[in-house]
């Protein structure tokens, strides 16, 4: 029993379970806001499992993918994906898996679900790849995670709204942004190996630059969401803490680069729940 039980634990180390903490709101703040309120037990158990299926499919593949670049790396050799724990038929496994329960769900929730289940495998999985040729990784994988509002508004309504575009394009740059500040911590790894992240090629002060920006453009496309969706004070109140907790990020990140676990886990964590709540307290009130 106590091997099931570890190797349960060595999966969950795999994919970072607890990170699913920077999706898990967007789907559903695009879900409350798509129903004007609650939008069911059922959709809130497939949007649950969708989530989480995705995201797992997404860094089982990563975590395949990186076996050769997480062994050179210190920061990443302990991984169960290359200490040994975890060996590459297992992981593959893991990962198909959890692609057939992410189509599976889709399919219970709508045609349209099911149709875009296949291209957002295809986003999520290309993330493993393209850091191996291009610095567009970033955006990539901001778009990976931007997918999830698209997805919570899709669930209910069955249709793509221009508001949830909005929403997207503010976690894709959030992300994105975010993802620019965490890879600051192997800049020199990536120069050595030849990695294509934007602080191997362009320095961190370039990086500090354009993640500030990213996270400028991620502040305009959250308000003009709330705008767009109608949305009353509350919501105006989540994007203006936004921006104060990203400009706190950068401030932690600027000051000392090994603050950027700090900035990248708890400040990002608590923006993504801090604006769930608001979105709440805003349908609610």
């Amino acid at each position: 029993m106590q091997r099931y039980i570890n190797k349960i634990k060595d999966f969950n180390e795999l994919v970072m379970f607890e990170h699913s903490i920077f999706s898990l709101p967007f789907i559903f703040i695009a879900m409350i806001v798509a129903a004007d309120g609650w939008f069911g037990y059922t959709l809130l158990v497939l949007g649950v499992f969708a989530a989480i299926s995705a995201r797992n499919f997404a860094m089982g593949l990563n975590r395949f993918a990186d076996r050769d670049i997480d062994a050179q790396n210190p920061r990443t050799s302990s991984r169960p994906n290359v200490d040994g724990r975890l060996d590459a038929p297992s992981i593959i496994i893991f990962t198909l898996v959890n692609a057939f329960v992410f189509i599976g769900v889709a399919y219970i929730i709508n045609p349209l679900a099911f149709y875009l289940s296949f291209p957002i495998l295809l986003v999520l999985g290309s993330y493993s790849y393209f850091k191996r040729f291009s610095s567009l990784a970033h955006i990539v994988l901001g778009i990976s995670l931007g997918l999830a509002p698209i997805a919570g508004v899709v669930a209910v309504l069955a249709e793509i709204t221009p508001w949830s575009v909005m929403l997207s394009l503010g976690v894709i740059f959030w992300v994105a942004g975010f993802d620019l500040l965490y890879s600051l911590q192997d800049m020199e790894f990536d120069k050595q190996n030849n990695l294509y992240s934007v602080p191997s090629k362009y320095g961190s002060d370039a990086t500090l630059l354009l993640s500030a920006f990213f996270h400028i453009l991620t502040v305009v496309f959250w308000a003009l969401f709330a705008w767009m969706a109608g949305l009353g004070l509350f919501a105006f109140f989540a994007v203006m803490l936004g921006a104060v907790m990203l400009s706190y990020e950068h401030y932690l990140v600027r000051k000392d680069f090994t603050k950027i676990d700090r900035a990248f886990f708890t400040v990002n964590g608590y923006l993504g729940i801090a604006f769930f709540i608001l979105i709440v307290f805003d349908k609610v009130l």
